[in-house]
Formats: structure tokens, C-alpha cells, sequence
């Protein structure tokens, strides 16, 4: 089995913002790269400090975007608020089971599986677990893809607001729990961004010099 070796050990750094690769200056953090101008750094400065702080905001705020209506609805008929979850057994109940289990994966499941994923990839880092790296790397790609879908229920109340203003007949409206979920998407994702997965590979020894075998 071949060795992995990093970048760092073979004494190159790469530009975080266009890709150029340079070699690795005397000291960290005292160099621009010469193709887009960003300040050049082995691991990005406060990384995990940053990602915590974000995090633990997107924590605090996952509860009230799933217990604050989401959405208020005001017809001839009646009136109703509706949270993520009611909105998701409205849906079920009215013959749309598919529509309703993209909503429930796609607003509940995966904001709270990011939150999960990115705690334990903060873990891990933080105490430089050689632990499945090549399994949490690919668990941070793979958030990074799915992270976007859940601002979902966020468009569909913009656009339902946009489209239904009947005033007197229908009316929708943004309850309190859109913007706790906006938030909570939001800073799910300046969490993951704020990460640097090269942390995951620092718990490697120093292998220089050594050979693949």
C-alpha cells in the first residue's frame, strides 16, 4: 500500500482562492499569490475557532426555525400557520407524499445531518484523529454538495408570498421560522466554508524521507 504525502511535506503550498501552486516560503502567512493577489497560508488562519462559533449559532437556532411557523396562510375560509413539519403532514395528507418527503429531507434531514457531520469533523480535527481520514474528507464534499438543497423551503415561501396576494380573498405571509431556518442554512454553510479539510490530514505523521512501499 502506497503512502499518502501531503503537499506540506513535500514543501509546496497551494493558493486557496485560484489554485496556484508555489513553493513553501520560509514562514507561514508572509506571502500573496502573484496570480489573484490573496494572501497565501498552509491552513486557513482561526479555522476551527471560526467554524465552532457558526456552528453553535446554527445549533441554537435549528429548535425555533422548527417550532416557529414558517408560513401563515389567510384565505376566505380560514387561517393557519404552518411549520416545517405541519407543512410536511399538510402536504402527505393532501396526496402529495413526494413532494412531502423531498420537503422533510431537504428542510429537516439535511440541516440537522450538517450539523452533525461538520461537529464531528470539528471534533476530530480538533483533536487530530487519525481516525477514517479519507471517509471524513469524502463526508465534507459531500456536505458541501448537499448543503445548498435546504433552502428549499425558503424559496417556496418567497415565491408563494410573491405569487398568492389576493388581499380580502388569499394572502400568504413569512412567519418567524423563516428567518430562524435561513439563518440556520446560512450559517451551516459559512461554518463548512470557514472549515479547512487539510486539518484532517494534519494528524499524519511526518513521513519524509520515507518511500512507498
Amino acid at each position: 500500500m502506497s503512502v499518502v504525502v501531503t503537499a506540506r511535506e513535500l514543501g509546496l503550498l497551494r493558493c486557496h482562492a485560484c489554485g496556484a501552486i508555489y513553493r513553501l516560503p520560509s514562514q507561514d502567512d508572509c506571502c500573496h499569490c502573484r496570480r489573484c493577489g490573496v494572501r497565501l497560508h498552509l491552513r486557513k488562519y482561526n479555522a476551527l475557532t471560526r467554524a465552532w462559533a457558526l456552528l453553535i449559532a446554527a445549533a441554537m437556532l435549528y429548535l425555533p426555525a422548527n417550532l416557529i411557523p414558517i408560513m401563515k396562510t389567510s384565505t376566505l375560509l380560514e387561517q393557519r400557520s404552518d411549520t416545517i413539519l405541519s407543512g410536511v403532514v399538510a402536504l402527505w395528507q393532501q396526496g402529495s407524499p413526494e413532494i412531502a418527503v423531498i420537503v422533510f429531507v431537504a428542510s429537516i434531514v439535511v440541516p440537522l445531518a450538517k450539523i452533525a457531520v461538520l461537529a464531528l469533523l470539528l471534533v476530530t480535527a480538533q483533536r487530530r484523529s487519525a481516525w477514517r481520514q479519507a471517509e471524513r474528507a469524502r463526508l465534507y464534499r459531500f456536505i458541501e454538495f448537499i448543503g445548498y438543497w435546504s433552502m428549499l423551503d425558503v424559496f417556496v415561501v418567497a415565491l408563494l408570498v410573491g405569487l398568492v396576494h389576493f388581499r380580502g380573498l388569499a394572502e400568504v405571509q413569512p412567519g418567524g421560522g423563516a428567518v430562524a431556518f435561513a439563518a440556520v442554512v446560512v450559517l451551516t454553510m459559512l461554518a463548512s466554508k470557514s472549515f479547512d479539510p487539510r486539518l484532517i490530514w494534519d494528524s499524519e505523521p511526518s513521513r519524509q524521507g520515507r518511500q512507498p512501499s
